[in-house]
């Protein structure tokens, strides 16, 4: 007992590190094996989740991609229509192709007004049947679908019946095969048995450490920022089940060798995850090729990964090389790690004589030399690179069309990052009016060269660029952001309060207007008329586009955040009887994630979580960015807006 509880103490860590002398392995081995018999015979019975047939394409999920909802690669706001053939074209191209999808719907907009995070996945374009849809086409071209659960989301309106029975709704309206659990190392139990008797085979996905204890009801983990050794370390809980899948992630680093490594050894996957809650963190064009190459070995073999057997670090010929053998349907596969910055070449595997062997990364039959009843098996694996090796006892048509797609795969070793500028979308200005034109309640603002403080809150969707924290594990987030720069502004006159429901009803009457996606379009008015309590309240539930709709209708435009910030602080202008953000002329894009910045803070935000978009009054200096979706969403019950004028000099 003695020795199994010291066992549990050195093998209790998510990533089990290996001794870095190679004389200590086989003893580590021989530890860890008897520590996971003890455990199995712990758990016996509990795993029998993994044996329904429902869970098989669990074990085939290597490859899963998140995916923001509003991504523009992803969805053409403007006709409402998701692209995902072109999504997925990408992905085969650039990584070998998707087994899931993570579609994520609200974070890090959630919060700026009372909808939940359930909400979200209702305004998508064409509601859950439009998600139906999506996942159905999913399906079709071999793709899983999940869902994403914030558990953190307790202050936005709540639901009248549990998380857990919205949550499984959900996935019966849109038929998606797995929930990802943000921040959670395990979901409730209540959850797993809704799921189980509302719809078979749908999986849960706990994110970072999940607990030997709940192996048995999540039949996958996302690892992210396990930190390995020297020596490629053992996954603690596909050690234990080998059925388990896990997806590695890193999620800030540009350099993804680390869980390439981690998830090669292990025979589990990787998230791949490049617009980062509105930040980008693209892959370079080694690490996208090298998922590629090993993609299709294991989906080839995934049963072997998952049911056959398995022995980490066997014993190598070169230093700096470590290998994992896997044993199962006729076949023996070494999966090879190269630890060092340089290629290294010859002979590295010493093998019993048997079947032919093949350099799989390559396509090819292996430089094989008999050495009495031994073979020495030489391979060439690419600085911090990756190889293959397998015995093959069949070699038909099948396994040589196979290793011709691989002998196609495409090997770079171009490591620079794949930066993607960010974009202003150029302000269109208004015909400069004289100072004795400018609209009544219009306060003038003079012609100034200043420099103007601005401050944020750091959140992982950035700011004006994306969020600073490449390499980061646990970034420290939720502080202060601030810079400051010389900003020089012509004359312009500003709203002295925003724009009025009762002056946007004007403005429908006298233009006709209606968006071409009404979709949640003055969701707080009666009808096409505003409830007379509110008449002089700001108008809401607009976005950017019907907000520069009126700003044209009245000869004048949204102001820039610089202009907004002039004057508030030189106090040009105030607030209606109820705060709400005020939309600018600050809209961006660097392809993948568009954006504005909102001014003024608001009334009725959430609160309770650090993960919430920011509520509350803000000094004019504060902004906040907001990721655009598509109207049904960008519309807030906290955003309204305020015209400007040019004015000439």
């Amino acid at each position: 007992m003695i020795v199994l509880n010291r066992l549990h103490e050195r093998f209790d860590a998510p990533l089990i590190l290996a001794p870095e002398d190679r004389a200590d392995w086989d003893a580590w081995r021989a530890d860890l094996t008897t520590w996971r018999d003890q455990i199995r015979h712990d758990l016996r019975g509990a795993n029998d989740l993994y044996d329904r047939p429902e869970f098989a394409w669990v074990r085939r999920c290597f490859a899963c991609a998140l995916v923001m909802l509003g991504d523009e690669q992803f969805l053409d706001a403007r006709s409402g229509r998701f692209k995902l053939a072109d999504f997925l074209e990408d992905g085969r191209r650039r990584f070998g192709g998707y087994d899931a999808l993570v579609l994520w719907q609200a974070y890090p907009n959630l919060g700026f007004d009372q909808r939940n995070q359930f909400d979200y996945y209702r305004d998508q374009p064409g509601g859950l049947a439009g998600l139906h849809k999506l996942s159905d086409e999913a399906h079709r071209c071999g793709v899983r679908v999940f869902i994403a659960f914030n558990p953190w989301d307790t202050g936005t309106r709540r639901e009248p019946q549990g998380d857990a029975h919205v949550l499984t709704q959900l996935v019966q309206d849109i038929d998606a095969d797995g929930i990802f659990l943000d921040t959670l190392r395990h979901g409730e139990p209540a959850l797993r048995g809704a799921l189980d008797r509302a719809r078979p085979g749908v999986a849960l996905e706990a994110e970072s450490d999940l607990p030997p204890a709940h192996i048995a009801t999540h039949h996958l983990s996302w690892a992210q920022w396990f930190v390995d050794g020297a020596a490629p370390g053992v996954l603690r809980n596909k050690w234990i089940e080998p059925r388990h899948m896990m997806h590695l992630i890193h999620r800030w680093d540009r350099d993804h060798t680390s869980e390439l490594h981690t998830a090669w050894m292990n025979g589990t996957g990787m998230l791949v995850w490049e617009n980062v809650f509105g930040s980008w963190v693209g892959w370079n064009q080694r690490d996208q090729s090298r998922l590629r190459a090993i993609l299709p070995i294991q989906r080839r073999y995934a049963e072997v990964f998952a049911s056959g057997r398995w022995t980490p670090l066997v014993p190598t010929l070169m230093k700096g090389v470590a290998a994992s053998l896997w044993e199962g349907d006729g076949v023996r596969l070494w999966t090879l790690v190269n630890r060092t910055d340089h290629e290294v070449a010859g002979a590295l595997l010493e093998v019993a004589d048997g079947a032919p062997i093949f350099d799989l990364m390559r396509g090819e039959a292996a430089v094989a030399v008999a050495q009495g009843r031994k073979v020495r098996v030489s391979a060439r694996l690419a600085p911090r690179g990756l190889g293959a090796l397998a015995s093959v006892e069949v070699v038909d048509a099948d396994f040589q069309a196979f290793l011709r797609h691989q002998a196609d795969v495409e090997h770079r070793e171009d490591v620079s990052f794949p930066a993607l500028p960010v974009r202003l979308v150029p302000v269109t200005r208004t015909p400069p009016l004289s100072r004795q034109l400018v609209p009544i309640g219009m306060a003038c603002a003079e012609a100034q060269t200043v420099k103007l403080p601005l401050s944020w809150r750091v959140r992982e969707c950035g700011f004006y660029e994306s969020a600073p924290l490449v390499g980061t594990r646990f970034p420290e987030l939720h502080g202060t952001g601030s810079s400051s720069s010389l900003v020089t502004l012509t004359p312009f006159a500003m709203d002295r309060v925003e724009v009025t429901n009762r002056h946007y009803e004007q403005f429908l009457r006298a233009s006709g207007y209606r968006p071409a996606h009404p979709k949640n379009f003055l969701r707080h008015w009666e009808g096409e008329t505003p409830r007379a309590s509110e008449a002089d309240l700001p108008v809401v539930h607009v976005d950017l586009d019907d907000a520069r709709a009126y700003c044209a209708w009245a000869g004048k435009r949204l102001p820039t955040p610089e202009e907004w910030q002039v004057a508030q602080q030189g106090g040009l202008v105030g607030h209606g009887p109820v705060r709400v953000w005020n939309w600018t002329e600050s809209e961006h894009t660097d392809g993948r994630t568009r954006f504005c910045i909102l001014k003024g803070g608001a009334d009725g935000g959430a609160r309770g979580s650090e993960w919430y978009a920011d509520s509350g009054p803000q000094a004019p200096d504060f902004g906040a960015k907001f990721l655009f979706t598509w109207p049904g969403l960008d519309r807030c019950a906290t955003i309204g807006f305020r015209c400007v004028v040019d004015v000439s000099a």
